[in-house]
């Protein structure tokens, strides 16, 4: 037997969303990392609408509203200092949650290494090393290191969190990614004291000195300052450069700075991110250019993807058809992120005068545009989390399959106002829209009992919800998910644990899809393991 299920290296933000969500799905965990706590200097600045989602889920949001500042979005500035564009989202935020949301990275940590104290069989051990692993065909054997023992552990899965230099990624021969480093260097200098009470981001296009300014709780505030080549700062220079700097914005006191550091800019993706049994998540996976704001977010994404896939399989319910998927559906989608991060970079902080001059009257000419307008100030330019080519069926020709179904507000059976995502709950549902709940009574797949999946009928054009002995009906609260859902009337909706969309189909059509649904999860296992939700995990 595995010591346990899953042994998670890196206790980063993206390795500690990784074990909360299994532990949330009662797999049994160990996560090793080798510092002594969370990273007590910044990193990361903000989350956005879809992590603050992801926390929803996870049961943390709650104590995220102590950690974050609901913020509005990014403003961009041009050479001159005038406003470009202001990209603030979608009047409906598709997540339910603001749309950037500026955080203290070890705030946030906190969160969610407190939030694993909800499972006991999920155990964490700092100050520990993980020193190598062999694979087999049942699992892992793992080899780590803490206060100079080291011992073995057996894990069925190996999830390495752990970081732009991960070990985990070099073992399992994905290194070196894909893609290139920046030459520019940037001086990043965290503050606290500062009276900036701005709720978006700041981005100055300026050539001369391009720069980005994001504001934080409680006085925090990030500054960012392109280096030019004609500067070479040394340690002892680098107090005097962040004072001169930040000058035009605030006096600086030495106890104001919390950290002042330069920076390169890294643009890599792996070229797969699993291998057998071991998955890689977060910076180990993918770095990207901070200018979309998506590095710590596409981590959260990856963690949200895999998690309930790993689960799945251990519970009996999907074989490794499931598991296969994930490479196939992050992995375009962090290209496609770290695309727009070097784009932005490169049109926003130009430090060529002519481009610079070009960006600004193109953007003066064409953001009178309507539609353009809407592109820039909805963020449409943003990568959705689409999946086409991953565990969705008919994903070429349905129109919702690999789409994330939105957060909306609907009015359950007993009259109340909640959150879709609470209804769905943590597993599969299966949604029939406005269609004759009786529908259910007819499908007779066997998947559905295999995936565990929620029956709910979703009621739309203003009506109350459907209301039937041991079924779950909703009704649209103000018109958000009609938007989403019109074109799949009468039809059933198989919805994720990760809210994306599997597939749809009518109750005629359920056995051709039900077919290729199996096809997808691939071979279960007969002798499958049961989850332990309990019991001791090593060094308990």
């Amino acid at each position: 037997m595995p010591d346990v299920d899953v042994l998670v290296v890196g206790g980063g933000p993206t390795g500690l969303a990784a074990a909360n969500a299994l532990g949330q799905l009662g797999v049994n965990v160990l996560l090793v990392e080798r510092e002594p706590g969370v990273a007590e200097l910044p990193r990361a600045v903000s989350v956005d609408d879809e992590t603050m989602r992801f926390m929803q889920r996870l049961g943390l949001v709650d104590r995220m509203r102590d950690v974050a500042l609901p913020g509005t979005g990014t403003k961009y500035f041009g050479r001159r200092g005038q406003l470009l564009a202001y990209a603030r989202g979608p009047e409906r935020p598709p997540h339910g949650q603001p749309i950037k949301n500026p955080i203290d990275h070890a705030e946030f940590q906190l969160v969610l290494l407190r939030g694993l104290r909800r499972y006991p069989h999920v155990d964490v051990r700092h100050q520990t090393t993980f020193t190598g692993f062999e694979q087999h065909a049942d699992g892992v054997t793992a080899t780590i290191e803490t206060g100079g023992r080291t011992e073995t552990v057996e894990a069925r899965y190996l999830l390495g969190a752990d970081g732009g230099r991960s070990p985990v990624r070099t073992l399992i021969g994905q290194e070196p990614m894909t893609g290139s480093a920046f030459e520019e260097r940037w001086l990043v200098v965290d503050t606290i004291n500062d009276r900036h009470d701005e709720r978006y981001a700041m981005h100055y296009g300026d050539p001369d000195r391009p720069r980005v300014i994001v504001v934080g709780r409680d006085g925090r505030c990030r500054y960012e300052f392109l280096i030019r080549d004609d500067e070479h700062p040394t340690d002892d220079d680098l107090p005097d450069l962040v004072t001169r700097l930040v000058a035009p914005y605030r006096a600086l006191a030495a106890e104001d700075v919390v950290r002042s550091t330069i920076y390169k800019f890294y643009a890599l993706v792996a070229d797969r991110f699993d291998d057998g049994r071991v998955f890689i998540l977060g910076d180990a996976a993918h770095m990207m250019p901070p200018f979309a704001g998506q590095g710590l977010n596409s981590g959260i994404r990856d963690a949200a993807n895999l998690s309930w896939k790993i689960a799945a399989e251990l519970q009996g319910r999907a074989g490794r058809g499931l598991l296969d998927s994930y490479t196939r559906e992050r992995q375009p989608h962090v290209e496609a992120t770290v695309a727009l991060s070097v784009r932005l970079g490169a049109v926003m902080m130009t430090r060529s005068r002519a481009k610079a001059w070009a960006r600004d009257v193109l953007f003066a000419t064409v953001g009178r545009v309507p539609a353009v307008k809407r592109f820039l100030t909805e963020m449409r330019y943003r990568p959705p989390a689409l999946y086409p080519d991953g565990f969705s069926v008919d994903a070429g020709t349905d129109p919702l399959a690999g789409r994330m179904l939105i957060e909306a507000q609907v009015i359950d059976a007993a009259g109340h106002v909640v959150g879709l995502d609470a209804v769905l709950g943590t597993g599969f549902a299966l949604l029939a829209v406005d269609t004759d709940p009786r529908c259910f009574e007819e499908l007779s797949a066997a998947v559905w009992e295999q995936l565990g999946a929620k029956p709910v009928h979703v009621t739309l054009d203003h009506r109350l919800p459907v209301v039937r002995l041991r079924l779950e009906g909703v009704a649209d609260l103000d018109g958000s998910l009609a938007a989403q859902l019109d074109p799949v009337r009468g039809r059933c909706v198989l919805v994720r644990p990760d809210k994306v969309v599997a597939g749809t189909f009518a109750p005629s059509e359920e056995a051709p899809f039900a077919a290729q649904l199996a096809e997808l999860l691939g071979e279960v296992e007969a002798a499958a393991p049961a989850i332990r939700r309990s019991g001791a995990t090593p060094g308990r």
